[in-house]
């Protein structure tokens, strides 16, 4: 099945890419962003001048490293008990890298995976001396480094600007509308924290998995080399693929929407707890006041209300916010 580019824009400064990110609503690439990264000059001499980079700035901490043996053919995914197919411990960056070391040593394929580390958790000064300039944005920088690795189509509630540091990074992406044809995993008991796809995209089975074919169809590509940035806007499905032998990605999520709303995802959970397997008749009544007082945005089901009296119908502010979650937590709990 053909697959279209991800499409290329340029960026030459701080400005331009500030607008890209502020206006644009599809994925795209910039090539060579972040060449001029120390990490990224580091990476060219090879894995271990990058790993000496990276160890240079990292504080004396365990790091969290998940582990695989040659069986999983580099895939981040489930075993036939629907259970995780790695095992995740903390070790010093030294027994780390020593792992690294010894699979590229041997060649056998096992999976060593350090991923979503937080960045000024973990690394003293890495991003200062490794700077994206993304304008006031309040973003989290994370860096992933791995073995050659496959991650199965998952998507992110943030925006989220990827940076192939070293190595190569291949990303198939999928518009959020290809949902369904995903055929998306649990969403509780997941590989990292988000529902992903259960279609092995390197061997499709068209009889358990017959929409995959229409989300290939809408499906995107990117080849990232060293220094090269792709953006993923929120709710677009992403498989990952790290190609070389150790590969290093730096990401920064940021919504556009105040850190004080809620998380979608906790509304979509407590509503499969609260609606989804009541009768179909209350179903539908429930459907028809999410959309009257959620997805409409609201203005209907208060206007016939004076201001003052609105309460959590009124747009949101941090104050309402907080007495939403505090309601919560109180009524969960019981």
């Amino acid at each position: 099945m053909h697959k279209g580019a991800v499409r290329e824009v340029t960026a030459p400064d701080a400005a331009a890419l500030d607008a890209l990110l502020a206006q644009e609503t599809t994925p795209f690439v910039v090539r060579a962003l972040a060449a001029h990264w120390p990490l990224v000059q580091a990476g060219r001499d090879g894995a271990a001048a990058a790993r000496a980079h990276l160890a240079a700035h990292a504080r004396p901490r365990a790091f969290t490293v998940s582990l695989a043996g040659p069986q999983a053919g580099g895939r981040l995914f489930y075993d036939p008990a629907m259970q995780v197919n790695f095992q995740t411990v903390q070790e010093p960056l030294t027994a780390i890298w020593a792992r690294f070391d010894a699979a590229e040593q041997t060649a056998d394929g096992r999976l060593v995976y350090m991923g979503s580390i937080d960045i000024p958790g973990w690394f003293e000064g890495l991003d200062a001396a490794n700077p994206m300039p993304l304008g006031d944005r309040e973003a989290l920088a994370s860096v992933w480094i791995g073995t050659a690795t496959r991650v199965a189509a998952h998507n992110d509630f943030p925006h989220n600007l990827a940076v192939c540091a070293v190595g190569q990074r291949c990303f198939t992406l999928f518009p959020p509308d290809q949902f369904a044809n995903l055929y998306l995993g649990p969403l509780a008991n997941t590989p990292a924290g988000r529902a992903v796809s259960m279609v092995d995209p390197d061997a499709p089975d068209p009889l358990r998995h017959p929409g995959y074919a229409s989300a290939l169809a809408h499906a995107q590509v990117a080849d990232l080399a060293p220094g090269d940035a792709l953006f993923i806007p929120s709710g677009w499905y992403h498989a990952v693929d790290a190609t070389a032998p150790f590969n290093v990605l730096v990401n920064y999520w940021w919504r556009d929407t105040p850190r004080w709303l809620g998380q979608p995802q906790d509304a979509l959970i407590h509503a499969i707890l609260a609606i989804r397997d009541l009768p179909e008749a209350e179903r539908q009544q429930w459907r028809a006041l999410f959309e009257h007082h959620v997805f409409s945005g609201g203005e209907a089901a208060r206007a016939h209300l004076p201001p003052a009296g609105q309460g959590i119908l009124a747009p949101l502010d941090a104050t309402a916010a907080g007495r939403i979650r505090a309601f919560l937590l109180r009524s969960l709990s019981r």
